[in-house]
């Protein structure tokens, strides 16, 4: 009964948790297209300011919404876990929009969704050992 508890939790947990990280993927990639697309900024840039608007919404849904954070550490150490995890997270971006773009060739808004895909993963698996 208690594992079947747990399991339920955990799949609302990743529910929500995927529910937030489609907003802020929404919030990131359109931010990525808008500064490519109508203000001309490079690839990268565009990324990086996607990615980080995004992390700002992500943190607050996050800890609001999505994990049980741990009361007992202070917000603002959970604050600046949650800042380390998503300029890895962003690292991580980066380094997958410069090769699919620069070296593959591969078109930008498919690299960003692969990009996407691959720091979500780790995203949750952070947050959830860190945070909680």
């Amino acid at each position: 009964m208690i594992n079947k508890l747990k399991n339920n939790k955990l799949f609302l947990q990743i529910f929500k948790f995927g529910f937030v990280g489609g907003l802020a993927f929404l919030i990131d990639y359109g931010v990525l297209i808008f500064c490519k697309e109508v203000l001309g900024f490079n690839v990268l840039l565009s990324a990086a300011l996607g990615f980080s608007i995004s992390v700002v919404f992500n943190y607050i849904a996050s800890v609001k919404w999505v994990f049980d954070v741990d009361e007992a550490k202070s917000k603002s150490k959970n604050f600046i876990l949650f800042i380390i995890f998503s300029i890895i997270g962003l690292l991580l971006t980066e380094l997958i929009m410069y090769i699919g773009t620069d070296k593959l060739s591969f078109n930008y808004m498919i690299v960003k969704i692969i990009a996407t895909a691959v720091v979500m993963v780790f995203n949750f698996i952070t947050r959830k050992i860190f945070l909680e």
